[in-house]
């Protein structure tokens, strides 16, 4: 089959590699679409170096752990290994691969209990931009800040994956939502269901003088101080910026935030908490966002498509160019 395969850290290629044969617990699926997140370049890159020492079932010393890139996928289940009850050959799926890896190819094995059947209605493309990005937003909004109505939320980098994600499902469960972006996606995310847009050229939010009971911030370009100056004494800032590219692999990138936030989470006596989710592949997550988009509620943004053999170069859009939205393969 094919796949985006890499061994050394730099431009991963297209190659032939062995069909992936389902072990005991798993499906085999034909990939029809998967999708680039943050998570991708950080890995084909090594980026943060410091990644390469505390993620060590990712990044090796050279190059990532696992050889095929992307995680995020939709696809037809073609067989399934022993001890699968629940899918069947034609089922229509999507999931997220995490640290597994491997969604960049015609074909992925994946842990039964880790994938979903996909959202009725939605295309391939759309389902294979929901796992990762939509999981992270619904984690963040749901079960960290609690969101609900009445509660209100100010989303930094609401125009990326995540961010897109998070301002239609603040508004799904009754929040009041505040979206930063740049100016050329204000429309875009009021056309998502924002309440006020804030264009982050022009003003500083972390200065309007107001107080959010959920601050979710997707960028890692402000400091703990900043961050925590616009959350309610009793709300909660949660942290999952990817940061940005500077074209070569950072010391610490967007981890030297997340690490300053877990030190100070642990030290805090008072004030909003702080909050870094770890995020997994969770049938329990992939439910609930089919549920939302089965219901209208959420509605995947895209940016731009690609063949599978121009990864690469979707990675480098995503990279460096500040895509909008979901960047999605076709596989």
């Amino acid at each position: 089959m094919k796949a985006i395969y890499q061994k050394r850290y730099g431009v991963p290629a297209l190659e032939d590699v062995a069909e992936p044969e389902p072990g005991l617990g798993e499906v085999r699926v034909r990939v029809r679409a998967a999708s680039i997140n943050a998570r991708d370049w950080h890995v084909m890159r090594g980026d943060p170096v410091l990644g390469r020492l505390m993620l060590p079932a990712v990044m090796g010393p050279r190059g990532p752990r696992r050889r095929i890139r992307g995680t995020d996928f939709a696809g037809t289940v073609e067989s399934v290994g022993a001890g699968v009850d629940r899918f069947r050959p034609g089922d229509e799926v999507y999931g997220d691969l995490g640290d597994a890896h491997g969604a960049f190819a015609e074909y992925v094995c994946a842990p039964a209990d880790e994938i979903e059947f996909k959202p009725a209605g939605l295309s391939w493309a759309e389902a294979a931009a929901m796992p990762l990005a939509g999981g992270t937003a619904l984690m963040a909004l749901r079960d960290v800040g609690r969101v609900r109505a009445g509660r209100s939320v100010l989303i930094n980098g609401a125009s990326g994956g995540v961010g897109t994600f998070a301002v239609q499902i603040g508004k799904a469960l009754g929040g009041s939502v505040t979206a930063v972006c740049s100016p050329r996606n204000v429309e875009l995310v009021r056309s998502l269901g924002a309440d006020e847009v804030v264009d982050y050229t022009g003003s500083d939010f972390t200065r309007l003088g107001r107080r959010f009971d959920v601050v979710l911030d997707l960028v890692g370009n402000r400091s703990l101080d900043d961050l925590r100056r616009v959350v309610a004494p009793d709300g909660v800032l949660v942290l999952s910026g990817g940061g940005t590219s500077r074209g070569r692999a950072q010391l610490f990138g967007p981890m030297r935030l997340i690490i300053g936030a877990q030190i100070a989470a642990r030290l805090s006596r008072s004030g909003p908490r702080i909050v870094v989710p770890a995020t997994s592949p969770s049938r329990e997550l992939l439910a609930g966002l089919r549920e939302l988009a089965e219901a209208g509620r959420v509605t995947p943004a895209i940016d731009r498509t690609y063949q599978l053999a121009e990864v690469p170069e979707a990675i480098r859009y995503l990279e460096e160019e500040h895509a909008r939205a979901k960047v999605v393969i076709t596989v």
